[in-house]
């Protein structure tokens, strides 16, 4: 365990929330209670930090560490609020192409989606505060350091930040194997945002009812679903290949 990915104690955690401090994810132990850890989860609501009640067990691997039931997991990366960071890309004269990650749980697969995001050209990836991969050692080795190269836009409703996206002129692409057309289908070359979802329940349903276009990839074997992090290649490459065409880069 990096000590350098936590901090610990009631007091360091609300200072450090105070403070603007990128933080990932808030435990509390079920046990504490007082005026300050009321205070600590009111303003990770407002930073839109994830909080999690866990049992007292869960920090035994915190042995030795003067926690006092709260522990906080500092996140490796600055996150960007996508709502000012998209006007930046239109003032730019950039196309926009952002990947949206919905509650992508495997830290393997969302590290791979991460680098191969950077790799074909997105300028931006919009996961929620909650449900998603931490983004740890392991994430970062998987992205391949992408993650330190590619903004990353946290919010707390990914509805509202998809809503965000569309009303800001880009076509939302939801990705799913059970859509009625496929990705071919799609100009990558405008502005886009590309959704890919949940490895076990895919997108929410809301989230493809206010897609422009719902797609899938064709495919001739006999296996229906494809990896997400797998899918979210064959996509994104797609993408590259048409802006590339029409001399985007």
């Amino acid at each position: 365990m990096d000590d350098l990915q936590y901090i610990y104690g009631i007091r360091p955690v609300l200072e450090s929330v105070q403070g603007g401090m990128d933080i990932q994810k808030i435990y509390l132990s079920r046990k504490v209670k007082g005026e300050l850890i009321t205070e600590i989860k009111k303003l990770a609501r407002e930073r839109e930090i994830g909080v999690q009640e866990v049992p007292e067990e869960v920090f035994r691997k915190f042995r030795g560490k003067i926690h006092q039931g709260v522990v906080a997991l500092i996140s490796p990366v600055i996150y960007q609020d996508i709502g000012k960071y998209l006007p930046q890309l239109f003032e730019k004269g950039i196309i926009p192409l952002v990947v949206v990650l919905d509650r992508i749980t495997d830290v393997r697969n969302f590290g791979a989606i991460i680098r191969t995001a950077e790799c074909m050209g997105a300028h931006a990836v919009v996961v929620p505060s909650k449900e998603t991969a931490q983004i740890n050692a392991d994430a970062v080795k998987a992205s391949a350091g992408a993650l330190f190269r590619i903004p990353v836009c946290r919010a707390s409703d990914l509805f509202i930040a998809t809503r965000i996206l569309k009303d800001s002129g880009l076509q939302i692409v939801s990705c799913s194997e059970k859509a009625g057309k496929t990705f071919y289908d799609v100009d990558f070359g405008l502005p886009t945002a590309i959704l890919f979802g949940s490895e076990e329940s895919g997108l929410l349903p809301a989230l493809v009812k206010i897609s422009d276009h719902h797609v899938k990839i064709p495919m001739a074997g006999h296996i229906a679903s494809l990896n997400v992090s797998v899918a979210a290649g064959i996509v994104l490459f797609e993408a590259m290949r048409q802006r590339e065409a029409m001399g985007e880069k």
